[in-house]
């Protein structure tokens, strides 16, 4: 518990005292954010915002994990490097995409095919790996099983352990595409997807804590009172690190925001939930505890899909934070308004997690 805490604390000072000096470099180099002029008029004062943020919350991430680790002897496990693999990964893709819109001075980064193919090259090459280095209880860091809460009986390597292989890099994929750009949306409005994350990846240090406390000792003693996950202390200390890491960009995130996180961070963050939710088994309840982003890819879903049929509009403009913007809504009172929502959607999750144990 003692490498948790100082996983989280150590992102966090990074973060927040390593913040404003990328802000100072940013300024220096003239890489501020372009904004489209398709979006709300009062986003028209953000322009020239320092951006690529990102890349303060992975470094306070990868160093805090690191910095826990080597203060408390704790040893690298498979699925934690596997995780800040995928988030390193995808935030470089973001990184890329960032450096493109500054440096073109334009909205649009790098190419959506381009995109595709970076997110899926990232997201394969660990699907593939989490399918491997099993522990000595023969358990590997993911597994072909579906998972709600934890694996169902749904197996993708029904047809055999090739099939299951290519089911499941793409199942994987899916999940890290959807996360990352759903991340990515919800990154609309100061300080929006940074607090929503924070509260996110809070709940999974409660998660792995708690599947960490209540592991299955061996394959013989695995049942409904017990969970068979890799590494859950591992993973506990690695959603800290995040955690912290948001919660010390927040600080100069917030409205009215020094910096923005830009797609180095919004991948990342998106990334590392998609794998969180894998490596810990709990895919579908990721859904709820990240139901916000959740609902901001739905309303930007809702309104292309309704606008292609009858050529009209459900919002005043997609994804959601910016219909209400449009409406009339402050953006402070939209962004705490929405970390509300997010904080209940998170205690549906755990609630549920928790429910499912006890009854178990």
């Amino acid at each position: 518990m003692i490498a948790v805490l100082l996983s989280g604390g150590f992102a966090l000072v990074i973060a927040l005292l390593a913040t404003p000096l990328f802000i100072r470099l940013l300024v220096r180099k003239q890489y501020g954010q372009f904004i489209r002029q398709d979006g709300p008029t009062a986003h028209f004062t953000k322009r020239g915002t320092p951006t690529m943020g990102g890349v303060v919350i992975i470094a306070a991430t990868l160093i805090g994990w690191a910095g826990s680790s080597l203060v408390t002897g704790h040893v690298p496990s498979a699925s934690a490097v596997l995780l800040l693999f995928l988030m390193t990964g995808l935030g470089f893709v973001g990184f890329l995409d960032d450096y493109i819109k500054i440096s073109r001075q334009r909205s649009l980064g790098l190419k959506a095919r381009w995109k595709i193919v970076g997110q899926g090259l990232v997201g394969v090459t660990f699907a593939v790996l989490a399918l491997q280095f099993p522990s000595g209880q023969f358990r590997t860091p993911a597994s072909t099983h579906i998972s709600f809460i934890r694996d169902l009986d749904l197996d993708l390597a029904f047809g055999g352990a090739a099939l299951g292989l290519v089911l499941f890099v793409i199942w994987a994929n899916f999940l890290i595409t959807a996360w990352s750009n759903a991340v990515n949306l919800t990154d609309g409005l100061d300080g929006l997807a940074t607090g929503a994350s924070l509260i996110v990846f809070g709940a999974y240090v409660v998660v792995g804590v708690w599947q960490f406390n209540q592991r299955c000792t061996s394959v013989l003693t695995a049942g409904p009172t017990c969970y068979e996950v890799r590494d859950p202390l591992d993973l506990a200390m690695v959603a800290a690190a995040i955690t912290g890491a948001c919660f010390g960009f927040l600080w100069w995130n917030a409205s009215p925001a020094k910096i923005f996180m830009g797609d180095t961070g919004a991948l990342a963050l998106g990334g590392a939930l998609a794998g969180m939710s894998i490596l810990t088994r709990t895919e579908i309840l990721a859904a709820i505890i990240g139901g916000l982003f959740v609902l901001v890819v739905l309303s930007d879903v809702i309104q292309i899909g309704f606008f292609k049929m009858t050529g009209r509009r459900v919002f005043k403009m997609a994804p959601l934070h910016h219909h209400f913007e449009l409406s009339g809504w402050g953006e402070v009172t939209i962004v705490i308004r929405f970390w509300i929502i997010a904080g209940l959607f998170v205690a549906g999750g755990v609630g549920l997690f928790y429910a499912e144990w006890v009854t178990g």
